[in-house]
């Protein structure tokens, strides 16, 4: 079967008289089709709704191109897929969506010493790994830590199975969680690593053999839908938590009922915020796709803004395009200020978020609301108190 490979072009010509070789190349190398799909997709819109957006300004001093390309959800496919936009001049690119692509992509960029900028992926593995690698997500190190964090001193949980995959992404996040939640007094009962293909049903059998308070689901999107879904249906009462993996819409919308109450961490992005930069982004996402962007939509988005940032203060000269990366200083983005680390990170902590009514809900937002309903239960209750006492006084 012919590998599908989509281009998408965007030509923007700003200034009169720029010739084709006025052109500045940038490329993006997403998995569009096969398992990590549902990520890509959302990370392309957002790219292609800010050049579009760019394509609408009249002051914008350069010419762009955009190639995106689809990896297929494919390590080794993305890596030749890297080194194939770079041939072609591309100045920087897009890319390593996933762990395992990023990690596979990086010594392409090293090869042809140019930049590779990822809006997702995660692993502490990736930390300072290349002085051309740059990524927008925070690390898997503060997302484990916070989820653990949240277990112990918000709901008091003291003993937590954990499963697994066998990946370079869960690796990394199940680390940190399973070292935080034993450094802070709670126990791990087992650590459950599963391969690809791995049967759900047996892995489900041996947490509700060993009765943990609480489950910990490290993996992507899909076998993150399919365990919850069998955790519900043998019925496990305790508590489950996951990662951001399992934050996009259409995967809570495929798992329905059983998303109920799942706790996640992420960095935020709030779709209702009044912020304008946010509200602005949302609207046109809104009107181009017709559905609310989410986090992944958000970071693709922000990464084109820290390429057109960079681009802005050092020109398209390659050599001098990285300092422009390091040069950007809290730059507004819609997921908070773009500014990068002497690794190639960002500074952006997580927050705990869960899913009620289908929908994704801030927990700090959760418990304020749970707060002032009791309050306004109390007053009531005291209302009432008062009432009665002058009632009894009249009579």
């Amino acid at each position: 079967m012919p590998r599908r490979t989509l281009v998408l072009i965007f030509l923007l010509p700003i200034l009169t008289g720029c010739s084709q070789d006025d052109t500045v190349h940038f490329g993006a190398v997403l998995p569009l089709t096969g398992p990590y799909s549902v990520y890509g997709q959302s990370i392309e819109k957002g790219v292609a709704l800010k050049f579009d957006e760019i394509a609408a300004r009249e002051d914008f001093p350069y010419k762009l191109e955009l190639t995106v390309l689809d990896s297929e959800s494919n390590p080794e496919r993305a890596k030749e897929l890297l080194a194939e936009l770079f041939s072609n001049h591309a100045l920087a690119v897009v890319g390593g969506v996933t762990t395992a692509e990023a990690l596979a992509m990086v010594s392409v960029a090293d090869r042809y010493d140019q930049v590779l900028i990822s809006p997702s992926a995660s692993s502490p593995e990736l930390t300072g790994i290349s002085k051309n690698f740059y990524r927008l997500f925070p690390s898997d190190a503060t997302e484990g830590r916070a989820m653990a964090a949240f277990a112990i001193t918000e709901l008091g949980i003291k003993t937590v199975v954990i499963l697994a995959k066998e990946d370079a992404y869960a690796k990394g996040i199940q680390e940190v969680f399973k070292q935080k939640i034993e450094s802070s007094g709670g126990e791990i009962l087992d650590l459950v690593q599963f391969p690809e293909g791995a049967e759900v049903s047996g892995l489900v059998d041996r947490v509700m053999t060993l009765g943990p308070e609480a489950v910990y689901l490290a993996a992507y999107a899909q076998d993150i839908g399919e365990m919850i879904k069998e955790l519900r249906r043998k019925e496990f009462k305790g508590t489950i938590f996951t990662t951001s993996a399992f934050s996009a819409p259409e995967v809570i919308e495929q798992v329905g009922q059983p998303a109920e109450g799942v706790y996640l961490t992420q960095a935020a992005f709030d779709l209702d915020s009044d912020k304008p930069l946010i509200k602005e982004f949302v609207a046109m996402y809104r009107e181009k796709y017709g559905l609310s962007p989410d986090l992944y939509a958000a970071h693709g988005y922000d990464a084109v803004i820290a390429l057109i940032e960079s681009l802005g203060k050092t020109g398209p000269k390659k050599s001098d395009f990285r300092k422009g990366l390091r040069a950007l200083l809290e730059v507004p983005g819609v997921t908070g200020p773009i500014q990068f680390d002497e690794k190639g990170g960002v500074s952006k902590f997580p927050r705990v978020y869960v899913v009620r009514k289908g929908n994704l809900v801030d927990y700090k937002g959760v418990v304020e609301e749970e707060r002032r309903k009791l309050l306004e239960q109390l007053r009531k209750l005291q209302d009432a108190k008062r009432r009665a006492a002058m009632g009894a006084r009249g009579n």
